[in-house]
């Protein structure tokens, strides 16, 4: 059968700046598609191409008769007066599905949305339930195939969580942008990359996000040993011409076309090779105050509603809080508490003296009208980093900024640049206490990267609010859950607050109907076994636990070795040291043996 949608030789320019040159792209049945890529690669121009609102500059595009195809973009848009009922109706509509079949899928995509109040206008649904609900309104046309740009940005961790499962049982094909690498590593069966270091302009990849990765590293360096050996058959080739090459000879004619196809493949390949990177640094004082901010008994309201009651926390020196809890539970209303912005309803809270704080705000307001070169530098042509004197240019550099944007409008700029643009003057501010809202949204790969290493080694204390769970993973060394009930607390990691969240909820549900005889049953039946499922993440710690172990028993054993070298028993400080090691290592040890025990009886 031909693909639903055969894309070849596709370009796209915008003015004289080409986004992508003959890419060719298709999409067959039960293909789930991660289509990654740097900012301003033209990942979103791609989508609207495949949905056929954009007509590339050339190339073709088939699409099979017949198909429908929904398509959900970043931001989304209802009109004024529609209820969640009415969106989902119309869709139906627009879509001809038969009647019989508008009452079955009305039903079940509204359900497993998790929407209660049907009548409920999208203008008074948070940003997070908007998302849902466009979601919502591209499933229920029945799709054969949906394509997503950006679906995780404003959902919180259960509707990620929420689409996850939708899309693995989902009996249409999909494209999805996102740069959320555990939604990518659970949704995608096959990945692109698209990106001009590859001569297609396209890198694919059948399999897992980790498997694309792993299959990205084989082509650079195959790339970069090519390029390697070029650069060598050009300087032997540059050496013979130098010589004084005659090209009277038909060998020699031969050779000096050779030597200039050789140049010309290097230059092509040098020009691909050329990837910049963010630089992210954040700027933390020399405060030695351990007790930054404390919370005594919190509690927060937002109008006639208790977001959260008795949230008790202190934040010290180099504490990295994530800061977890579903749409509408108070995330954004604690940070504003943290800042000083507002006043708790009940509870105290302290700073330390001369308390510095910087706020990322997940709404990015920047004066659209204002140019780049302001934004960056609003005191003249240079910016103070570090006691250092920077020119604009250089430090818009640092953010992938060229020099010809800086006198383009802030609101000209995509979203993962404003973002930088945001950072960047951050940057400038020294903290004692960084709070960021969301700070991933429209971030590529390689900038998130860059910026999970600035947070791991930035010396201040941090409160993050983020969707993304391999960057809460990856920073946080506590989290704060709040549970949309009213509940808060700390935890040592979001799985323990997600099971934690899950018996708070199934708590309410039970309280909330009868105990029927089937309710007390089921409940009997799971005090019981005392089974519960793995969770999302602890899954993920199970699969590798055991060679954390294996690894964990390595290191033991090399702390057991240096026991035994003369050198060190010679030395009695050293002696004391490798003992302390060698403890460390085994306690190590012990506690991964401890937590797969309960990861193997949890599981069975």
């Amino acid at each position: 059968m031909p693909p639903i949608i055969n894309a070849q030789g596709i370009s796209k320019s915008f003015g004289a700046n080409p986004l992508f040159q003959e890419v060719s792209f298709t999409v067959s049945e039960g293909d789930r598609i991660g289509l990654i890529g740097p900012n301003g690669s033209g990942k979103s121009t791609l989508l609207r191409i495949l949905a056929g609102d954009v007509s590339p500059d050339n190339g073709e595009i088939a699409v099979r008769k017949r198909i429908r195809l929904s398509y959900v973009e970043q931001d989304s848009t209802f009109k004024s007066g529609d209820t969640v009922r009415s969106v989902a109706r119309s869709a139906m509509e627009r879509a001809a599905l038969p009647e019989s079949e508008r009452g079955t899928r009305f039903a079940e995509t509204l359900g497993r949305a998790g929407f209660e109040d049907l009548e409920a206008e999208p203008s008074t649904l948070s940003g997070g339930w908007q998302k849902r609900l466009a979601i919502v309104e591209a499933v229920v046309q029945s799709p054969d195939i949906l394509l997503l740009d950006e679906p995780t940005n404003h959902l919180d961790l259960a509707g990620i969580e929420w689409l996850e499962a939708l899309l693995q049982a989902a009996d249409f094909a999909c494209v999805v942008v996102t740069h959320d690498r555990y939604f990518l590593e659970n949704v995608a069966t096959s990945m692109a990359e698209l990106n001009r270091t590859y001569p297609d302009g396209l890198l694919r990849v059948a399999g897992s996000y980790s498997r694309f990765l792993e299959k990205k590293e084989e082509f650079l360096h195959a790339q970069s040993k090519r390029q390697e050996a070029l650069e060598n058959l050009v300087h032997k080739e540059i050496e013979w011409l130098r010589r004084g090459a005659k090209a009277r000879t038909r060998k020699s004619k031969a050779r000096i076309d050779k030597a200039g196809e050789l140049m010309g493949e290097l230059a092509d390949l040098n020009a691909r090779s050329r990837t910049g990177t963010a630089q992210i640094d954040f700027s933390a004082t020399d405060r030695k105050t351990k007790r930054l901010i404390e919370l005594t008994d919190v509690s927060c309201e937002m109008g006639d509603r208790t977001l959260f009651t008795g949230l008790n926390c202190v934040i010290t020196a180099g504490m990295r809080v994530g800061l977890v809890g579903p749409n509408g539970s108070g995330k954004t209303s604690l940070l504003r508490l943290l800042r000083g912005e507002s006043t708790p309803a009940s509870g105290e809270i302290h700073r330390a003296d001369w308390l510095r704080i910087v706020y990322f705000d997940q709404s990015r307001e920047l004066d659209p009208d204002v140019t780049l070169r302001r934004a960056l530098a609003p005191e003249g042509d240079s910016v103070i980093y570090r006691d250092r004197v920077i020119h604009v240019a250089s430090w818009a550099a640092k953010f992938l900024f060229a020099g010809e944007q800086l006198n383009q409008p802030v609101g000209r700029l995509s979203g993962g640049e404003r973002a930088r643009v945001l950072i960047a003057q951050l940057m400038l501010q020294p903290s004692d206490v960084l709070l960021l809202d969301e700070p991933t949204n429209d971030l590529d790969i390689p900038t998130l990267d860059i910026l999970e290493e600035s947070l791991l080694e930035f010396r201040g204390s941090l409160v993050l609010v983020t969707h993304d769970r391999y960057m809460l993973d990856r920073v946080s060394t506590v989290v704060l859950g709040l549970d949309g009930l009213g509940g808060a607390g700390l935890f040592a990691d979001y799985s323990q607050w997600e099971s934690w969240q899950e018996e708070r909820q199934q708590t309410v549900r039970n309280d909330a109907r009868p105990a029927s005889s089937a309710t007390v049953g089921a409940q009997s039946a799971r005090q019981s076994t005392g089974k519960k499922k793995l969770s999302y993440l602890e899954a993920r710690e199970y699969e590798t636990i055991e060679q954390r172990v294996a690894d964990a028993e390595q290191v033991l054993q090399e702390k057991r070795s240096q026991l035994e070298d003369p050198e060190i028993v010679s030395d009695s400080q050293g002696l004391l040291t490798a003992h302390a090691e060698m403890g460390q290592a085994q306690e190590k040890v012990d506690t991964l043996y401890a937590r797969w025990a309960e990861l193997e009886k949890k599981k069975n």
